[in-house]
């Protein structure tokens, strides 16, 4: 069971913006840790992901990985991303919406269809990747959807929130208490 909790809630299914806040649960109690803030959500707001969408993906999902293009404080695996890491969105590719390291141009998938992490800009100096279809990975379901920094706008499908924040989330974030996203 987890342990901790990052709920972004939603007033409304359509809604591009929500409410983030991080729930510790120790025994029978629930404690607030962070929030509530302000984070904006997908353009299409919130409900079924999809490749075709920009919807984030309702539901609850693992907390267990994290990257960015400047170092960070965190307890879950981090890496440093450059112009050479990818998260793969070409459905027809073995490695759909997983990470990949391969020099632009040199790419086992359609460049295109990826998203070039390094490239992206301020809103991945630091990122946890959010679980959504990835055990099992079902090609066109949605891919690369991230809790990262936000540039003030509606994203593709991820939660997007200020860099402090998301520095406090990181450095809390621990996979001995098994960190989910609870999305809604």
């Amino acid at each position: 069971m987890s342990r901790q909790v990052v709920a972004v809630v939603a007033e409304h299914a359509t809604a591009a913006t929500a409410v983030l806040t991080a729930w510790e649960h120790t025994g029978g109690d629930r404690i607030r840790v962070h929030g509530p803030i302000p984070a904006w959500i997908g353009r299409d707001g919130v409900g079924r992901a999809s490749e075709s969408t920009a919807r984030t993906p309702a539901g609850r999902w693992p907390l267990t990985e994290a990257f960015g293009t400047e170092p960070a404080r965190t307890r879950l695996p981090y890496r440093l991303i450059t112009t050479s890491d990818w998260w793969v969105s070409d459905v027809g590719s073995p490695y759909y919406n997983t990470p990949f390291s391969g020099a632009p141009g040199t790419c086992p998938f359609d460049e295109a269809a990826g998203e070039n992490l390094g490239a992206v800009g301020p809103a991945y100096a630091r990122a946890v990747v959010i679980g959504y279809n990835r055990d099992p990975v079902v090609p066109g379901a949605g891919s690369a959807f991230f809790l990262h920094v936000t540039d003030g706008e509606p994203t593709a499908g991820c939660v997007a929130i200020p860099k402090p924040d998301l520095e406090v989330l990181l450095r809390w974030l621990d996979p001995a208490k098994d960190p989910v996203i609870e999305i809604g």
